[in-house]
């Protein structure tokens, strides 16, 4: 099968490393790998502002630059349930468009559902306390996880993976699934609500003696790893995929 790598335009300028990171990890499952020069960002800043018109022309180049693969895997939750969730208006049922909802999995999500559990090895270790962010997005849009006021056992894709993962040590958080006040353009809107979020989010991890913030949206690690840069906290914030590929922080 073909996969077309989905790179969001924020993490193509910002977070390259992770990017590449998102590369070796599908690489090392054997899989074929394109990713097309053609693509460009999502939309969804516009769409979160409420300018949801000026998606469209994103939309349609997003179709025809991904509608051939079968696959397109992206590292970004949020990325992924815009395509899926906010596209549709611009397409009227077309079956180009239809193909890709059916067929864009966000990078974890994929290896979880697609190549399967049983089939990932990751050979190396990981020796470090990792507390997981849940993302709003993937955790609830793709359930990546169960939400906590589904009142139901609890289960979350991205842990299954980590444990994976030779000497990883998951930490038990007290709040699994609370936002961390990003929210894309909310985080200029109302700066003051989000900082305090983004403090109480960092302020769980420490609280459980974590080394190591992990998610599956760079956007919310973006916004907590500026917190904790400006505030000095004592811990590290890396993408998932980082932890997958082999990276040390």
């Amino acid at each position: 099968m073909k996969i077309g790598l989905f790179i969001p335009c924020f993490m193509n300028e910002l977070y390259p490393n992770v990017c590449k990171a998102t590369y070796k990890v599908l690489k090392n499952q054997g899989l074929d790998i394109d990713y097309p020069l053609s693509q460009t960002c999502c939309g969804q800043p516009m769409a979160n502002s409420g300018c949801s018109k000026d998606v469209k022309n994103l939309a349609i180049n997003f179709v025809n630059t991904f509608k051939d693969y079968d696959y397109i895997v992206a590292p970004s939750g949020s990325c992924v349930s815009m395509v899926k969730e906010h596209y549709a208006e611009f397409f009227d049922n077309d079956k180009d468009y239809n193909k890709i909802k059916a067929s864009i999995y966000e990078v974890c999500e994929f290896l979880h559902d697609v190549i399967k559990l049983e089939n990932i090895q990751f050979d190396m270790s990981f020796p470090y306390k990792v507390g997981l962010h849940n993302s709003c997005h993937g955790h609830r849009v793709l359930k990546l996880g169960t939400a906590s006021e589904l009142n139901i056992p609890y289960n979350s894709k991205l842990e299954n993976i980590l444990n994976k993962v030779n000497d990883i040590e998951l930490v038990e958080l007290k709040r699994k699934d609370e936002c961390c006040g990003f929210g894309g353009t909310f985080s200029v809107a109302e700066e003051d609500i989000s900082v305090a979020m983004g403090k109480d989010r960092i302020k769980d991890h420490l609280d459980s003696s974590a080394q190591i913030m992990t998610g599956a949206d760079m956007s919310c690690l973006m916004h907590m790893d500026g917190l904790i840069n400006r505030n000095n906290y004592p811990i590290k914030v890396m993408h998932i995929v980082e932890i997958l590929a082999g990276v040390r922080p």
